[in-house]
């Protein structure tokens, strides 16, 4: 019996969840691109890992990645062919969602601007970690040949 009734107050409950809590009130959050500058002739993403990238000396890249910042993972350059000069970094949210009052952590855009000084070809390596957990392998890594004719 009581576990009967267990199950139609877990269903009545439910049945209120959903005339209050239903699609009415839920928001469609969208996504937002990573925040780049306009001077930027290359844009490499997460989903160019692993593959070789042509630029052209004296312009401006950008490798974005998604991180975690927020839980401490973040992402750092491990190689970089000389030819590649840093120039700067910048972060924000990857959803309208993390706009929103109270909410907190979720993945972030990690953006890695670079000047292409010259021409060669290397390989560009980031690894994503706590930087205080210096032993052990990275959470993740990612790495592109960067080809400047």
């Amino acid at each position: 019996m009581i576990k009967h009734l267990f199950i139609a107050a877990a269903l009545a409950l439910g049945g209120c969840a959903a005339k209050h809590g239903g699609e009415s009130e839920q928001h469609a959050f969208k996504s937002i691109a990573a925040p780049t500058r306009p001077d930027i002739a290359t844009h490499i993403t997460g989903e160019d890992d692993g593959k070789s990238v042509s630029v052209s000396a004296g312009t401006k890249i950008a490798v974005e990645l998604i991180g975690v910042p927020t839980a401490g993972y973040v992402w750092m350059v491990k190689e970089q062919p000389a030819f590649l000069a840093a120039a700067g970094e910048t972060g924000g949210p990857t959803s309208e969602a993390q706009l929103q009052p109270g909410f907190a952590g979720g993945s972030h855009w990690e953006v890695f601007y670079f000047d292409v000084t010259g021409s060669g070809e290397g390989a560009l390596s980031l690894e994503q970690r706590r930087p205080w957990e210096e032993e052990g392998p990275p959470d993740a890594t990612f790495s592109v040949t960067i080809k400047a004719p």
